[in-house]
């Protein structure tokens, strides 16, 4: 059986390039570092940065990405500190919650949000996407 999320591996094309965006633009704690790689931490989210030749640089194709949580406080700052950087953003928020959805350095697609799982469901309670059960 499944107790939890362990860790999430990202092939990047550029290790220093990734880990400074990680470490400098997003606030990820490093822990490790070698030639072809790199372990960092955001609170208990264990992430690694792996060296892949095969790592593409081609346009999101779908709607597939990685979110991170933001206090409602930092989020302006936050958001100030991406667009400074130059990130580019893939798509508009239209849910519950601000978010800013961007790209990293290899293209993998990033999201910071304000709110949770419950704050998101109270929301659906009061509007339900089509055919929405709650359990």
């Amino acid at each position: 059986m499944l107790i939890g999320f362990n860790h999430l591996t990202l092939a990047v094309s550029d290790v220093e390039r990734s880990f400074s965006f990680y470490v400098n633009i997003l606030g990820f704690i490093p822990k490790a570092r070698w030639q072809q790689g790199a372990y960092l931490m955001l609170g208990d989210l264990w992430l690694c940065l792996s060296l892949d030749p095969a790592r593409q640089k081609q346009p999101q194709t779908d709607y597939t990405h990685y979110a991170f949580s933001v206090a409602q406080e930092d989020f302006a700052n936050t958001t100030m500190r991406l667009r400074e950087y130059g990130v580019t953003e893939w798509k508009s928020n239209s849910s519950e919650g601000e978010s800013v959805y961007f790209l990293d350095p290899d293209r993998h697609a990033l999201e910071i949000h304000c709110g949770d799982l419950a704050s998101r469901l109270a929301a659906c309670r009061e509007n339900p996407y089509q055919g929405m059960i709650f359990y």
